[in-house]
């Protein structure tokens, strides 16, 4: 969505919203432009609101209604894959160097605001629950579950009872089963939203399991269900959206929670192990 300006005008007045219309602008930039040109009722629904609460949304921004609002969208939309822009453009157009020198600095600046959103005390309290949970589950979506399977792969090595999510219906339902209130869920959740991730995290809170939440500055739909809410800065301009900051903040989790763990001799017998295996 990088230079169209209505959908920067949504991001920069989502954190004044009220939760309802929250709920609309999230809908909006998660299927941007296309969510935008169905019908009101459609798009309400989509994001769990009425009709006149959408409508409140268009009148706050400015427009004469939503049909102003669609047309705005019309004239200002364009193809937003960035990696597509990327692939596809013409052969005489080829990638320049001050292009990749943005992309670095773009995402340097990203890292910069990551490091700056996982503040010392978010970082303490991430790592007493995962220091002190009696087992840890990490889940994410379809590219932030790499984060989820890098986190419990070194927590493993500092701790045990730390395990990934499974991917069927079936063994999630088994998880859930004998999930209790001293286990931690970690959940990476940014946009698009992942049901999956939604639909584990809610029969896990249900269980009474708590919830570290790594999300993006939009706020996954399931902030509220959070003990720790990490909320991370807009991704980086370029062509491809970045995993390095979720794992960045990964890396923080870490060396805090072992920080509190002292893994010193089960690391010293992983290691022994391993020569022998």
């Amino acid at each position: 969505m990088e230079n169209d300006p209505v959908a920067d005008r949504l991001s920069a007045v989502y954190p004044e919203l009220p939760p309802g219309e929250r709920a609309i602008v999230r809908v909006l930039l998660d299927d941007y432009p296309f969510a935008a040109l169905g019908s009101l009722r459609a798009l309400a629904e989509r994001a769990g609101v009425s009709p006149p609460t959408a409508s409140r949304l268009f009148d706050r921004l400015g427009y004469g209604g939503f049909a102003d609002f669609q047309a705005a969208v019309r004239d200002g939309a364009r193809d937003r894959s960035r990696l597509l822009e990327f692939v596809t453009r013409a052969p005489d157009a080829p990638a320049t160097s001050p292009e990749l020198r943005q992309a670095a600095e773009d995402l340097r600046a990203g890292l910069d605001g990551t490091l700056a959103a996982a503040t010392d005390p978010l970082l303490d309290a991430s790592a007493a629950l995962l220091a002190e949970a009696r087992t840890v589950w990490a889940l994410g979506g379809p590219l932030s579950e790499l984060a989820a399977e890098y986190l419990i792969r070194q927590l493993a090595s500092l701790r045990p009872g730390a395990h990934r999510v499974p991917d069927s219906a079936q063994a999630r339902a088994r998880t859930v089963l004998d999930l209790k209130g001293s286990d931690v869920v970690v959940a990476y959740d940014f946009r698009r939203y992942s049901s999956g991730t939604a639909r584990f995290v809610t029969a896990a809170r249900a269980r009474g399991a708590k919830l570290v939440l790594v999300t993006d500055a939009w706020e996954s739909p399931l902030a509220a269900e959070a003990e720790v809410l990490i909320r991370l800065p807009r991704e980086a301009a370029g062509p491809i959206a970045p995993l390095a900051h979720e794992i960045a903040v990964t890396e923080l989790l870490l060396v805090a929670a072992a920080a509190r763990l002292a893994p010193a001799e089960r690391l010293a017998d992983l290691d022994a192990l391993t020569q022998t295996l």
